[in-house]
């Protein structure tokens, strides 16, 4: 038994220093989560956790599309190293042949885009009754709430979008560009990843502070900040909340939370975020530390960047199988 189990190990040891969160590969197209503070979750809110990293957003964020990742994980290593290689000369920007630091973060940000797209599209289809490619406002209604009528929903119950109907309704009116009572793709991705389209970012703003600043003063204090929350969890997480207020969010440190500083805490920033996934993807594959990423540099390292089915078998092999053998 003793020599089974360490001939398993020779043969996952390679997988495991990929494969250190069990969650890896269960791609999903989700919705516009809220934090339980009220902010937007950001795109990489699991990318790192305390079950280790967690390569799926890495390879979201190369291509662009949750069924385009849950795909390369079905491809054999030199599929997925074939396909990938037809991505890099989009990626090369002045045709070089390396990637740069400015090429990938735009590439990531398209990738963010698409994302978006891909998750309206989904949402759009399961609430589509009559097929005719938009959403009507009944339509959402018997989708996200199974109603019928407005007044069918609990006023205190929340949508997709984690607002209440009364906000959910300004929301879609807003979306609505053409006042036709219907989102198309376009409006409908607004509608549903409002986060990411500034056009919708003073609207989130203005709800947050109707929410929040319950003394009407135009600013939101920390007892404002944690609400009703505060009652629910015990002085080490209060501490930690107020540690987040006072040294992340309240910027100019005057203990209150005006509108730019909440816009900065309930919007995640893409930009921001891409940056640290170009850090990212370069400490784990710039090998010469030349701080630019060679087509053979980012093949070599796929299973960082797309994946394959034996990044996949590998963490199989991490989890209940290889328990089975022990």
């Amino acid at each position: 038994m003793a020599y089974k189990c360490f001939i398993y190990f020779l043969f996952i040891a390679p997988y495991i220093l990929h494969c250190t969160s069990a969650a890896v590969h269960s791609h999903n197209i989700d919705t516009a989560e809220r934090e339980s503070d009220g902010s937007y979750r950001a795109r990489d809110f699991d990318h790192f956790s305390e079950a280790g990293h967690n390569l799926e957003f890495d390879h979201e964020a190369i291509l662009g599309s949750v069924k385009e990742a849950e795909e390369f994980d079905k491809l054999s290593p030199e599929e997925s190293q074939r396909r990938l290689g037809l991505l890099l000369p989009k990626m090369d920007l002045n045709r070089d042949k390396y990637i740069d630091r400015s090429e990938l973060k735009k590439w990531i940000l398209n990738s963010f885009v698409k994302l978006s797209r891909e998750e309206a599209q989904e949402r759009l289809t399961e609430a589509d009754e009559d097929r005719d490619g938009s959403v009507a406002w009944s339509e959402y209604l018997r989708d996200t709430f199974g109603a019928d009528d407005e007044d069918e929903v609990a006023a205190d119950e929340t949508g997709d979008t984690g607002l209440l109907i009364s906000e959910e309704k300004a929301m879609w009116n807003l979306s609505d560009k053409d006042g036709n009572n219907k989102l198309d793709l376009e409006e409908f991705e607004v509608f549903s990843n409002p986060e990411e389209h500034e056009e919708m970012w003073p609207f989130l703003v203005n709800q947050t502070m109707r929410e929040k600043d319950t003394d009407s003063d135009g600013v939101i204090d920390f007892t404002e900040f944690i609400g009703d929350r505060g009652s629910q969890h015990d002085k080490e997480w209060l501490l930690s909340e107020q540690e987040k207020f006072s040294h992340d969010l309240d910027v100019n440190r005057d203990g209150m939370l005006d509108e730019r500083e909440v816009k900065r805490w309930i919007i995640p920033d893409n930009d921001e975020i891409a940056e640290e996934e170009v850090d990212h993807l370069f400490a784990s594959a710039d090998d010469d530390h030349d701080d630019l990423l060679s087509f053979d540099e980012v093949l070599a390292h796929h299973h960082v960047f797309v994946g394959s089915e034996a990044t996949d078998y590998g963490n199989d092999l991490v989890g209940d199988r290889f328990d089975d053998e022990l």
